[in-house]
């Protein structure tokens, strides 16, 4: 356990599917952190004070409230599949976003709506028999899903595999996967970081999913963009860290989703500019805003997360392994079981230049990959 209790800066509860990142940030901010969460990897175990594991999603609302029964926290924040819970039962709150205004966010009709309405580019909307087309869950994160339809065929068999779930079409946009992290109070946004972000790649509902990170971005509309994001988070009313997915091409930019969590970008932010995400959204809860947006950075940092390419057992704790531990996290514990295209770990590089920190990276894989090959 982590303990850092009695530190004297607050109770903090974390809740949601994945809350690895949220946690190390909150803990070395100086907060005694406990957790809800999906997995307990055994380095979201290094930084808190206790781990509450759920199996299904329909189970966290009442994981919650049971650990808010048992005892006091004076800030609960949310990761994903969290973001709308309601506490008022258990007189929580969460700090963040209204939960209304969470849960308007979390569906990708509505977030068309708003950016058609605050005439924000986006992908267009196509209509029936139309293609190619980008087909979208309604509700879901991450990317996980998303295909491109390139015929009626494919539509359906998507329909089929996902049966009475409700999804848009858009157009097809070419560019480059990016992301601004900001930081909002409700009513002014500020950004943070510029992120590329690195996706699966192949074919299937995965191909779309997150894989990754590399801040900062440097592109040619890198102003433009973060402008946007800033306007758009200013304008949706959502509080704390809040992230605007892009896609890039050289002369224009479409906004994708906006994210009325923490990202998944959290990390590889923080290492990059050094601030703490945690204690800014805590700080934005309270009207308190970071400076503006510099476009400034102290390194480079690349994150990819490693799927399993087979059912793999682990056998290794990688935590203690020291030529790897420092550049890893979501560690699994020792038996843990991993089906084929399961996340694994996440693995970190850094540099001066992108291509120092893909480098650095790939060394870290490479290390980390003489280990897996015996799972």
């Amino acid at each position: 356990m982590a303990g850092n209790a009695g530190t004297g800066k607050g109770r903090v509860l974390v809740a949601g599917f994945a809350t690895r990142h949220v946690a190390t940030s909150a803990h070395n901010a100086g907060y005694e952190v406990h957790c809800v969460d999906s997995f307990c990897d055994l380095d979201l175990a290094a930084v808190t004070e206790s781990c509450t594991r759920f199996s299904e999603l329909s189970e966290l609302q009442g994981t919650v409230e049971d650990v808010c029964r048992r005892m006091h926290f004076d800030i609960v924040a949310a990761t994903s599949c969290a973001e709308s819970l309601d506490l008022s039962r258990v007189g929580q709150k969460i700090c963040g976003s209204d939960p209304k205004v969470a849960a308007y966010f979390l569906d990708k009709k509505n977030i068309q709506d708003f950016f058609e309405k605050n005439g924000i580019p986006c992908p267009k909307i196509l209509s029936e028999g139309v293609y190619p087309a980008m087909i979208k869950p309604c509700n879901g994160a991450g990317g996980w899903r998303n295909t491109k339809a390139e015929t009626a065929e494919d539509e359906a068999q998507w329909c089929k595999l996902w049966e009475n779930e409700p999804y848009i079409r858009q157009e097809i946009v070419e560019g480059v996967p990016c992301s601004v992290s900001c930081i909002s109070d409700g009513k002014k946004a500020v950004a943070v970081s510029f992120n590329e972000q690195l996706l699966r790649g192949g074919s299937g509902e995965r191909a779309y999913g997150f894989s990754g990170a590399i801040t900062p971005l440097k592109h040619p509309l890198e102003s433009e963009i973060v402008r946007c994001a800033e306007r758009a988070v200013s304008l949706s009313g959502c509080v704390g860290s809040v992230g605007v997915d892009f896609m890039a091409a050289d002369d224009r930019f479409w906004a994708i989703e906006i994210n009325p969590r923490f990202q998944a970008t959290l990390d590889v932010v923080e290492r990059s500019c050094g601030i703490n995400l945690f204690q800014a959204h805590v700080d934005a809860s309270r009207g308190i805003l970071p400076h503006a947006y510099t476009g400034e950075y102290r390194q480079y940092t690349a994150r990819k997360v490693i799927f399993a390419d087979r059912d793999m057992t682990v056998k290794d704790d990688l935590s203690k392994c020291g030529d790897v531990a420092a550049d890893i996290a979501d560690i699994p514990a020792v038996g843990t079981t991993i089906e084929e295209g399961g996340a694994v770990l996440s693995v970190y590089g850094h540099g001066e230049s992108r291509d120092e920190a893909l480098e650095s990276l790939d060394k870290t894989i490479r290390k980390v990959n003489r280990y897996l090959c015996r799972w």
